[in-house]
């Protein structure tokens, strides 16, 4: 009887000790539009051992994810940057905020008719993302690229209608970033967010014909953020989750994953009041 108790006693010990173990592992939901980031998978075992289990809710559009981590179904997002965030904020009345940054990620023109900028000629027709921040940012890399001109009121948020200098009659087709590069057989070349051109297996640092210059003061607002509800913006393991973003192992996973085509970016709070207060 001595012993069975003895037995009894240990199970309860052991069972109790689990208990504890599991009730203090948390778990945090994370929103992204693409689930086979190598990056991401190294974070999620990291923050295993910190007793942080991450889960991935995968998104298929832009508008979905900001949505979801406002209404509290997920509880950070990691798939935007600075002025897409700022004016999908604006634009639907949330209450959510940067709490640390992972990327720049450049844009890039890609094309299967031509292998130069140079090479477009009147009358061609060049795709573009369709949302109203990176419209822009695509638009500002045709005229860096020498292509247009726009008008000196374009701002961040500027459409085709602000082209005030069209030598070559290029045609400006809008579509869902996401069929960017199903488009490319189509136009004589297509803008394309870097993400976006790793999944349909192209690459965001060579095949371009045209990149953004990740050195330029202008592109601040597009570094890539994870956010979070306002009332989380200091919570420790959120801030957690964002530095093993920063780690090492997390740095070569991205230089793998990337192919080297994204640009690790881990800003500090000044340096994100900074943007944003631009933004304004």
């Amino acid at each position: 009887m001595k012993k069975l108790f003895v037995l009894l006693l240990s199970l309860i010990v052991v069972l109790a000790a689990c208990g504890s173990k599991e009730s203090k592992e948390k778990t945090v939901k994370i929103g992204v539009t693409g689930v086979d980031s190598k990056v991401w998978e190294v974070v999620k075992k990291e923050a295993k051992k910190e007793g942080i289990n991450i889960e991935f809710v995968e998104f298929q559009d832009y508008t979905a994810p900001n949505k979801a981590l406002s209404e509290g179904e997920i509880d950070l997002n990691a798939f935007q940057h600075f002025a897409f965030l700022d004016q999908f904020k604006k634009d639907h009345n949330l209450d959510i905020s940067v709490i640390g940054t992972t990327v720049f990620a450049p844009l890039g023109v890609y094309s299967e008719k031509v292998k130069s900028i140079k090479d477009i000629k009147k009358g061609d027709t060049i795709a573009i993302p369709d949302d109203v921040t990176n419209q822009a940012r695509a638009l500002r890399l045709l005229e860096a690229g020498g292509l247009i001109k726009l008008s000196d009121d374009f701002g961040l948020f500027g459409g085709p209608e602000k082209i005030k200098e069209n030598k070559l009659d290029i045609k400006i087709k809008p579509i869902d970033a996401q069929q960017t590069p199903r488009v490319l057989p189509d136009v004589a070349a297509s803008i394309i967010n870097n993400g976006v051109a790793a999944r349909a297996g192209l690459n965001p640092k060579n095949d371009p014909i045209l990149l953004e210059n990740s050195n330029s003061k202008n592109v601040a607002p597009y570094i890539n953020v994870i956010a979070a509800q306002t009332k989380d913006k200091d919570n420790k393991t959120y801030k957690k989750i964002v530095a093993l973003y920063h780690s090492d192992k997390a740095k070569e996973a991205l230089k793998e994953d990337t192919k080297d085509g994204e640009i690790p970016k881990n800003l500090n709070a000044d340096e994100i009041k900074k943007i944003e207060d631009n933004l304004k």
